[in-house]
């Protein structure tokens, strides 16, 4: 009788490793789906099939983690914790080319229909679905990397005359909608239609954003008495740093950051 009873609490202890693997698998595979579909939401909807390595870039670039919960910020940044250390990481590395980096200042200047040109040669003239562009932005176009809430609260309208209500740079225009595979539509997501960060990083472009301007502005925006918060200087480039808008990759300067990219292979254009 002892024996048939070990025999069968062996038996049962075998069954029940055996439905516990089972479920443990099944758990992993849902992970991995979950991952999966995580990672593909991830993912520029507007890459070329064979932009294997931008498509991974990309990936990496939104698993990456953005801080945007300071409480104050110095002058000069120190700590890698202080920017986006990981995700500017990412694209010094990246493996696939070609790579070019734009020295972007000017709000109104044709900055992202460049951008836009430069794309879309590479990719579809010379076939390199894989190239990067990258923005190094500061001065005036800095502003277009400040979410709404900022632009209402501080008033940057006056800061383009009147011109820009809101971040209109962010938006996505209907033509981003028509089919991606007409790449020659003149009023496709590939057109002049469609010159919009929005849009640019949905076609794996990569804009940075830049301490030292985050500083500079708010310093003149703190001198003006324009602080609605009655914030310190530190305290409010703290709260400009934290509505940079999704994507952007904070630095701890883009003058100093174009060196690092130019070592990596960018190739830099003024």
């Amino acid at each position: 009788m002892d024996n048939l009873i070990n025999n069968m609490s062996r038996r049962e202890a075998v069954k029940r490793t055996v439905t516990g693997l089972g479920i443990g698998l099944m758990a992993m595979n849902a992970n991995a789906a979950e991952m999966k579909h995580s990672t593909d939401e991830n993912s520029p909807t507007l890459l070329q099939k064979g932009a294997k390595s931008l498509r991974a870039l990309a990936q990496r670039l939104a698993a990456a983690p953005r801080r945007r919960d300071f409480k104050t910020v110095p002058m000069i940044l120190t700590s890698p914790d202080q920017w986006d250390n990981e995700a500017l990481h990412e694209v010094l590395h990246y493996a696939g080319g070609p790579k070019q980096v734009w020295d972007n200042t000017d709000l109104e200047s044709p900055w992202l229909n460049l951008m836009r040109n430069a794309m879309n040669a590479q990719i579809w003239s010379f076939h390199h679905p894989d190239f990067l562009t990258v923005s190094a932005t500061h001065g005036s176009a800095h502003i277009a990397l400040y979410d709404d809430y900022l632009w209402q609260k501080y008033d940057f309208s006056k800061l383009t005359k009147g011109k820009q209500k809101t971040n209109s740079f962010i938006l996505t225009p209907p033509e981003a909608s028509a089919n991606p595979e007409d790449f020659n539509n003149s009023e496709g997501p590939f057109s002049p239609h469609d010159n919009s960060i929005a849009v640019l990083q949905n076609r794996g472009a990569v804009f940075l954003a830049c301490h030292n301007a985050v500083w500079e502005l708010t310093m003149g925006l703190h001198a003006k008495g324009q602080n609605p918060d009655n914030l310190t200087h530190p305290q409010m480039a703290a709260e400009f740093t934290n509505h940079l808008i999704p994507g952007v990759i904070l630095t701890p300067g883009i003058v100093g950051t174009i060196p690092q990219l130019e070592m990596a292979g960018f190739q830099y254009i003024k």
